[in-house]
């Protein structure tokens, strides 16, 4: 044996010590001393990415672990590990390839089968992602997590009385029960008046870095122009408009124009690092509608809401807070599902709210609104039919018809 290879086997001799000891940073110094001696060896890049992955180093293990199981195809826990980094990062086809093939022949437990039902069900393919969940719950059964995206991939699936259950397990397993009783109540046509914070925060967080691509480009949505074009054909300038679920800023760069100061606010920390780099705003504020809006001192010449209520539920206070600060002659523009049936609001099974016009027209009378229009419309893609919308402008009462 080269003097080279001898001193690469030193090193990974010691990081195989320090990695069963706990020692995570000493190991993979070592495991990296030994790959640069021995550059290549399948054991190495496999001990190295597996650690890495372990420091929660997840790109450097990806690129790592791609080696370990293109040098040794064989090398099943290495494959395993590179699906789930894969799986954390959100590349969720690269995770279910790679966890596919790697559980055939090493069973990594409960976890890694909940880490590829979820990276299944991400990528689309649900009868898949529901046996893999389903290995994951035989193997343990009070695993909260697997329980949730279990009924999340039959709530998708249009499966809701099963769904249901699952989500009775994921309650009795530990889940949270607040966000679970808001699935729970989805899939047996229940209502309730609002989802919970963390739901709609994380949800938008975990959507901000695609979301433009995703819901103008895939879905064609558009319903952030057809909202605004009618206003802005007017002409008029605005002093102050909010911008309530700003998201990324659609409303805002097309407003910048007509407003003199233009304000958003959005639950999703991570939606307005993507509004904030259109530089379309004055303001933005991490904060729920109706706190943003009862912390207003200025009055608002326009408030928009686009694709924003089919996330807050019963309206009400939403309505109070508007009527509160919006200028005499100012006006409220938003969109709403449009709801299936006569009553005010329902949660449907996808988790979002539908309103009906009845209801607009209600809260608009007891808060002192007119409504000017209401024009129902298409507003984007959903399972290969266009959503239809209402498209809603209303006034305080009394002032002449600016829409």
């Amino acid at each position: 044996m080269s003097r080279p290879l001898e001193q690469a086997r030193a090193h990974f001799d010691e990081g195989l010590a320090h990695f069963g000891a706990g020692r995570l940073q000493a190991a993979a110094e070592s495991f990296e001393a030994a790959l640069q001696l021995a550059p290549g060896r399948p054991s190495v890049l496999g001990n190295l990415g597996i650690t890495l992955f372990r420091l929660g180093r997840l790109q450097r293990a990806t690129d790592i672990l791609q080696q370990a199981v293109q040098a040794d195809p064989a090398h099943a826990e290495a494959r395993v590990c590179l699906g789930l980094a894969h799986e954390l990062l959100g590349h969720w086809e690269a995770a279910a390839e790679a966890l596919e093939r790697g559980l055939v022949d090493f069973d990594a437990g409960a976890g890694a089968w909940l880490a590829l039902g979820r990276a299944l069900g991400r990528s689309g393919r649900l009868n898949d992602a529901l046996r893999a969940l389903d290995h994951a719950v035989a193997q343990e059964e009070y695993l909260a997590e697997a329980w949730s995206v279990r009924g999340n991939v039959l709530r998708d699936m249009g499966r809701l009385q099963e769904a249901a259950e699952s989500f009775r397990r994921a309650i009795d397993a530990g889940a949270d029960p607040e966000l679970h009783r808001y699935y729970l109540a989805a899939s047996q046509g229940d209502t309730v008046v609002a989802p919970p914070r963390c739901f709609v925060e994380s949800l938008f967080d975990e959507y901000s870095a695609d979301f433009d691509e995703h819901l103008v480009d895939k879905l064609g949505y558009r319903g952030h122009e057809q909202l605004l074009q009618p206003l802005l054909d007017k002409g008029r300038r605005y002093r102050h408009a909010l911008d309530l679920g700003c998201g990324t800023g659609l409303c805002g760069a097309l407003m910048a124009s007509h407003a003199d100061a233009v304000d958003g606010v959005d639950l999703s920390a991570a939606m307005l690092q993507q509004a904030r780099k259109r530089g379309a705003y004055r303001r933005l504020a991490h904060d729920d509608l109706t706190s943003f809006l009862a912390a207003q001192q200025d009055s608002a010449d326009l408030v928009v809401a686009a694709d924003v209520f089919i996330y807050v539920g019963a309206l009400h206070e939403v309505f109070a807070q508007v009527r509160r600060v919006l200028a005499p002659d100012g006006v409220f523009a938003f969109t709403l599902e449009r709801a299936t049936t006569a009553q005010g609001f329902q949660l449907l099974p996808t988790l979002r709210y539908a309103h009906s016009e009845d209801y607009v027209r209600s809260l608009a009378a007891q808060h002192g609104l007119s409504v000017i229009d209401i024009v129902t419309a298409g507003l984007r893609a959903d399972q290969a039919e266009t959503l239809q919308a209402l498209y809603v402008y209303l006034q305080p009462d009394g002032h002449e018809r600016t829409v």
